[in-house]
């Protein structure tokens, strides 16, 4: 017989037949392609047992190489998670496969012939980080994971997240030191380490009642299906049945148990709660899971061979129900049966990290302590067990003839080829341009080049931006992501300095090393946006995309000097192509990719902190001329433009006297460049639609730390072509830029506090914050790098003073003001508040806020300490927060996103107190790398947060995250 529940379930299974192949997106697990295609789960190190009839066919894919991490280390990815909520999104790691190479045939007297591709492994297949032997295609498939690449979620190994989490030690390659990071525990505050704890368990138990509820929702129709299973109509038979919903009902047991023992102790709260016990059990019980996770693969092919053979059981996996949170509006979530597999997997991750949030707020003398200690390092053995180590392994020359062909110049540039982007060595000979790579070879053997193609300078020309055609498609790489690779890489490099102080294993600073060339490379290879073209006259156009203006003119000068010179044409034989790429190796001037990795311990590690500069004056113009400047330094191995000159109109001698504060990072050279401003609008770039100014010079000194490291102005001249110009710099180390000086005119705004201007003005947000950003919006909210780019320092300093004498003039000298100097008032206000708007108080609660792991959790901290601040700090954060999310709409066209937002408000909203920050960093490229990465984490948190509300805030006194 069947009861009343399963015949209403049986009657959802014999509705009539619906269209094949039907699939709700957006309930699909983040990941590339079908899960059972990328979900190969062969244990690291050793062969767990496998049910028979699965055993030859891993055999075979682990002898392939096919298999893949659940939790390993990071690897930047995108695509698959594009569609999730930024703090939601989780980390994956690409298992990169070989591709057949190309056969495509070269075009004679240009494209080298080669053996290799342009798809060969990405780097993290067989990648070396060392001098001369990396990977030119930069893995630029990134993009997302090509058909049959292996793909498992993995624990996140940013240095916003807890620092010691990882599915691998960071120093052993063991599991996760059980340990908290020093400090936490044992010196835990028990009133603030028990408060985290609630947060955190507050946070968990409410996905562990989601959780449940998707695992009943799996569960719904196994009775049903196994009641018709046995009369003459089966859908399934009891074999598939059993294949799918393998282990489910033992899963959803052990969760429930463990949700209503732990439910009413965080209900009935106290200081004394005990339930790591509850942990220990559940983490006991993990060998469920093994055998859940050794069968998933099988599951889900199950699963998709019954839905494309069985109509009825094709609805019911599209359509089942979930229930909602008690406390949510919604009463049921409709979710596809492949989604809702997924679960299991994902909830292992989640609750590792959840134990090392609760490990590290338990002080150690707690009683739970040494359970949630055992809870946790059986988590990360399990993890373990199912992991793959992955360990990516990553001047003249005589021609045929007699002649004698010397090389010019050469460098690492990036190509655009098919679409993607790709690391060149480029070398200019007297006579031709050869585009090369660098051979992957065995270990021990002579390293090589591999010409990629060639161009005789006498045939090589410089279409105009109105001559050439527009760029093949490539892919932009989002800013957030460039911005977190630089946070990745100034942790490794905190993380190395720290081994090396403390004399740490050689093997694990060569392992540090080796990550941070692979995001340096990453970076280097998808920073550049400035194009550069080349053309064969007799062939095909060559597109590379460098980070500055002042490459690209080195490059073309060059070139157009050899020019001069009576050049023939010419085609190579192949062994003439041959004896020159072979000489490439050892005339090379460039030996090393331009990352900090491939620098000597000795040298400097560069100037963090605030360089500020005076562009006074340039002469040697020949002719009158509308003429600016640009400055730019260089920032993890490639040169950013950091500021620019107003235009001064019809002169040979300009006069500008404009003062810039330029952030440094790690900086060791400044460059000017100067240009003729061009007002015809016919003159376009086809790359990026913009007009092309002419480089009138260009010049280039090194920040010398004994030079500019003094409390007075250091004047300079640069020589560019028969061109000088005058300028002056000093420069503010980061430790120094910390101090706030409170002012002593209390009438004034700047340096007051703000609720002392607020009560003044009788206002919520005080006057020059309201004016800021409405002028901003007004007319600036489309300008290119608004926030980022300088605004003229004596500008700022009369807005300021006008401010502060509340000049009632101030509403005209706004709209006749620079924007960028509007933009830099107001970041000017709040860097010199006497406190940070989010206060000293609470800077040691938003750090622990933003580490938690667990997303519920983390949200209920975030909104907790967001209440915590005075109303009239919190009311200018909210305004503020809203400005901002308005300027990151243009994105498109003012280049700002959410990302670049928060590197510039971070650090200026959120510091810590001057003592905080002499008791724990020791040198500007720790304050770097770890206070301003977490800041700028905050302050993006709250940017791509929902919209908060003031009032919604105060109402809630504790606030929820329902959603997994």
């Amino acid at each position: 017989m069947v009861d009343l529940n399963e015949k209403f379930v049986l009657g959802h299974l014999l509705v009539g037949p619906c269209r094949l192949g039907a699939r709700d997106e957006a309930e699909k697990p983040a990941r590339a392609g079908s899960p059972h295609r990328w979900m190969h789960l062969i244990p690291g190190g050793r062969r767990q047992q496998r049910r028979s009839r699965d055993l030859e066919q891993l055999e075979a894919e682990a002898k392939d190489g096919r298999s893949s991490p659940l939790a390993a280390e990071e690897h930047p990815r995108r695509g698959a998670r594009e569609h999730l909520p930024p703090w939601r999104r989780k980390r994956f790691l690409r298992v990169p496969e070989r591709d057949s190479p190309s056969h495509s045939s070269p075009e004679r007297g240009s494209d080298c012939s080669r053996n290799s591709s342009d798809h060969e492994d990405g780097f993290s297949a067989d990648f070396s980080y060392g001098a001369d032997d990396y990977d030119g295609e930069g893995n630029e498939e990134q993009k997302g994971p090509p058909e049959g690449s292996e793909t498992m979620p993995y624990i996140d190994e940013s240095p916003t997240m807890s620092p010691q989490l990882s599915a691998r030690g960071q120093g052993s390659g063991d599991g996760i030191s059980p340990t908290p990071p020093e400090g936490l525990a044992p010196g835990v505050e028990a009133g603030k380490g028990l408060e985290m704890r609630k947060l955190v368990l507050s946070g968990f138990l409410a996905s562990e009642e989601i959780y449940i509820n998707q695992l009943e929702a799996l569960l719904l129709p196994m009775k049903p299906l196994k009641a018709t299973a046995t009369t003459s109509q089966p859908v399934l038979t009891i074999q598939q049945i059993e294949t799918i919903f393998y282990k489910i009902q033992d899963i959803y047991e052990i969760h429930k148990e463990f949700y209503d023992n732990l439910c009413p102790k965080v209900q009935q709260w106290d200081s004394q709660v005990t339930m790591g016990h509850l942990f220990q059990k559940l983490a006991s019980q993990l060998g469920v899971y093994k055998a859940f996770v050794d069968n998933y693969k099988v599951a889900l092919e199950t699963a998709e061979k019954c839905s494309q053979s069985n109509n009825q059981f094709q609805k019911i996996s599209e359509e089942l129900k979930v229930k909602g949170p008690k406390d949510s509006k919604d009463s049921h979530t409709s979710v596809t049966m492949e989604a809702l597999l997924y679960k299991p997997i994902d909830r292992v991750t989640r609750s590792t990290l959840v134990l090392h949030d609760l490990l590290k707020h338990t002080p150690v003398d707690h009683p739970d302590y040494p359970l949630l200690q055992d809870a946790l390092r059986i988590s990360q053995n399990f993890l373990s067990s199912i992991n793959e180590d992955i360990d990516p392994r990553r001047t003249a020359v005589t021609t045929p003839k007699g002649e004698t062909r010397q090389l010019v110049k050469d460098g690492f540039l990036v190509e655009v080829s098919e679409s993607s982007r790709k690391l060149r060595h480029v070398f200019l000979f007297t006579d031709v341009l050869l585009c090369a790579k660098l051979k992957k070879t065995s270990a021990g053997k002579h390293q090589q080049y591999d010409c990629k193609w060639y161009i005789p300078l006498a045939d090589l020309v410089f279409p105009s931006p109105e001559e050439s055609e527009a760029s093949p498609q490539v892919h932009p790489f989002p800013d957030h992501e460039l911005e977190d690779m630089k946070m990745k890489i100034s942790a490794l490099k905190s993380e190395i300095q720290k081994e090396k102080a403390n004399k740490g294993q050689s093997r694990a600073i060569e392992r540090l090393k080796k990550k941070m060339f692979e995001n340096e490379f990453l970076l280097l290879l998808n920073s550049p946006t400035i194009p550069f073209r080349i053309h064969n006259r007799n062939g095909k156009s060559y597109l590379f995309l460098l980070s500055s203006d002042y490459e690209r003119s080195e490059w073309r000068e060059a070139i157009q000097k050899l020019q001069k010179k009576d050049l023939q044409a010419f085609v190579l034989s192949s062994v003439e192509l041959q004896v020159l790429t072979g000489s490439c190796f050892k005339l090379r001037t460039v030996h090393n990719i331009p990352v900090t990795s491939n620098k000597d311990d000795d040298e400097s590690p560069g100037l963090y902190g605030f360089l500020h500069v005076i562009v006074h004056s340039a002469k040697g113009f020949k002719q009158s001329a509308n003429l600016y400047c640009t400055l730019e330094v260089d920032s993890f191995g490639y040169f950013v433009s950091k500021a620019k000159t107003r235009v001064f109109r019809d002169t040979t001698e300009p006069k500008w006297d404009e003062e810039f504060e330029i952030e440094l990072e790690g900086s060791q050279s400044l460059r000017i460049l100067c240009y003729e401003k061009c007002y015809d609008k016919t003159k376009v770039n086809k790359d990026n639609n913009e007009i092309v100014d002419k480089i009138m010079g260009k010049g280039q000194i090194q920040l010398d730390p004994q030079t500019v490291e003094t409390k007075n102005w250091h004047t300079d001249v640069i020589e560019m072509n028969g061109i000088k110009v005058e300028f002056s710099m000093k420069f503010t180390s980061r430790d120094m830029s910390l101090k706030r000086t409170p002012s002593k005119k209390q009438t004034g705004v700047f340096g007051v506090k703000i609720s002392v201007v607020t009560k003044r003005e009788r206002s919520k947000v005080p006057y020059i914050v309201r004016q800021c950003v409405e002028e901003v919006e007004k007319r600036g909210i489309e300008e290119v790098g608004i926030y980022r780019i300088s605004g003229v320092a004596t500008d700022i300093q009369a807005l300021k003073a006008a401010f502060d004498a509340n000049n009632k003039d101030i509403l005209l000298m706004l709209s006749d003001m620079d924007i960028n100097a509007i933009a830099g008032t107001l970041k000017l206000y709040f860097r010199e508040l006497p406190e940070p708007l989010l206060t000293d108080r609470l800077y040691p609660a938003f750090m622990e806020g933003i580490a938690l792991s667990d997303p519920a959790a983390k949200e209920n901290c975030m909104m907790h300490l967001l209440r915590t601040l005075p109303d009239p700090n919190l009311i200018t954060f909210l305004f503020l927060l809203e400005h901002l999310k308005r300027v990151a709409e243009k994105e498109p066209i003012n280049k700002m996103s959410l990302h670049n937002l928060a590197t510039v408000f971070g650090p200026t909203l959120l510091r810590p107190s001057e003592v905080e920050s002499k008791a724990h960093l020791t040198s500007a490229a720790d304050i770097w790398s770890h206070d301003v990465m977490a800041q700028v984490q905050v302050l993006l948190y709250y940017l791509q947060h929902p919209p908060i509300s003031f009032a919604e805030l105060k109402r809630n006194t504790l606030y929820f995250s329902t959603d997994v």
